[in-house]
């Protein structure tokens, strides 16, 4: 137990500094621009790249997580995110820009399914829920610390940030591969010989889960990539105003997936909790379009991240639960849909903003009701986990 815990907290160091590396580039994104004189539009097609890269190469990294294995796959992901940086930080022209954003959208593909793959191979059913909320804690953390980094770092030099994000990720891959060790899996290869593929999307196991984890990722990034554009023309928020409430939310968010997550998702389960917080959601992102004063955009923003916050383990605790011998193909998938919705959700988001300001909310608020009907029906059926053909030995 106490060699799983310590194995944990690699794991959890890992994703911290991963995504600390992300964050850091955030702030300086923006003088980037002008240096290179890119429009938005640019900016908008190499946001597109890393997620098409991701959506691409998930479903292929979720059968490598289970085949080649979970720490060759983290050690790769993560040497792979260390060149895109270092190609950010040198890049002097587009062709290298959009190189690197594909590089670090496979990265991505690569790092998160073998994460969740290990950590379900080295927790059970019961420590499991708290685990998955301490690497979605691990990963707000590394958002939210990584801008106020890179800030200062900025002041040094705009492409400072990169080369030190690289720096940060080529240490944690060697870290990773010094430190970590296979783990053991939990399953045995079944009887089952059906390999994991496209049509395995469809089983009823793991459908509707998906299905949901679409829908989440769809609203988050529509609600995500209009906020600051809506708080700005709307109440006229300052971009110290914005990141107060940005950063505010996301420490709420971190902290209640470590003091709130486990507990409630073994009061009441994973589909129960997935499903109230869908219902919550969608309540508050519908009141983005009538609240009016600062402190009331800032208590309901809080409250929609914390419900966003505590939907993504549950959904990730559920099927890893559910996967048995396919954890890395469950983990892939989860990056896909994942991908798709970032895709699509800042899209039809940015669209109906240039119509009017408030048709985002209403369309995120939408689709966050459907979610929460079709989860109230899955709630509703019998548990899955109960297939015998995923039940651990």
């Amino acid at each position: 137990m106490k060699k799983s815990s310590i194995t944990l907290w690699l794991l959890l160091t890992n994703l911290l500094i991963a995504f600390l590396g992300i964050g850091l580039v955030i702030p300086v994104m923006p003088t980037l621009m002008n240096e290179l004189h890119l429009s938005g539009k640019i900016v908008g097609y190499l946001v597109a790249f890393f997620a098409v890269a991701q959506l691409v190469a998930s479903p292929l990294s979720g059968r490598w997580v289970d085949s080649i294995g979970r720490k060759k796959m983290i050690v790769i992901g993560l040497v792979m995110f260390s060149a895109s940086e270092l190609l950010f930080a040198v890049g002097q022209s587009l062709s290298v820009l959009f190189a690197s954003r594909i590089v670090g959208g496979v990265s991505a593909a690569f790092i998160m399914p073998a994460v969740t793959a290990f950590i379900a191979d080295i927790t059970t059913n019961e420590t499991r829920a708290k685990a998955l909320g301490y690497m979605s804690a691990a990963i707000s953390t590394g958002f939210i610390l990584g801008p106020g980094i890179g800030g200062f770092l900025a002041t040094l030099g705009t492409r400072v940030p990169f080369f030190f994000a690289a720096g940060l990720a080529l240490f944690a891959a060697i870290f990773s591969l010094i430190m970590l060790r296979e783990p053991e899996r939990q399953y045995e290869e079944t009887m089952n010989t059906q390999k994991p593929g496209f049509k395995r999307i469809f089983a009823p196991i793991y459908f509707i889960a998906f299905v949901l984890i679409f829908v989440l990722s769809f609203g988050l990034a529509s609600f995500e990539s209009i906020f600051s554009l809506f708080v700005d023309h709307k109440f006229a928020f300052t971009p110290a105003d914005i990141a107060i409430v940005i950063t505010g939310s996301g420490i709420v968010g971190a902290i209640a997936q470590v003091v709130l997550f486990d507990r409630l998702a073994k009061r009441m389960g994973e589909k129960k909790l997935i499903y109230l917080c869908l219902v919550l959601s969608a309540v508050l992102v519908g009141m983005m379009t009538i609240v009016s004063s600062y402190f009331a955009v800032l208590a309901v923003t809080i409250v929609v991240f914390v419900g966003f916050d505590l939907i993504r383990p549950a959904a990730t605790s559920y099927l890893s639960k559910i996967a048995g011998n396919e954890q890395g193909f469950v983990g892939g998938m989860n990056s896909m849909f994942t991908s798709i919705g970032n895709m699509i959700g800042p899209i039809v988001g940015g669209i109906l903003f240039d119509i009017d300001l408030d048709y985002p909310f209403y369309f995120a608020t939408i689709v966050l009701i459907g979610g929460a009907v079709l989860a109230f029906v899955w709630m509703r059926r019998p548990d899955a986990t109960k297939d015998p053909i995923h039940q651990p030995l």
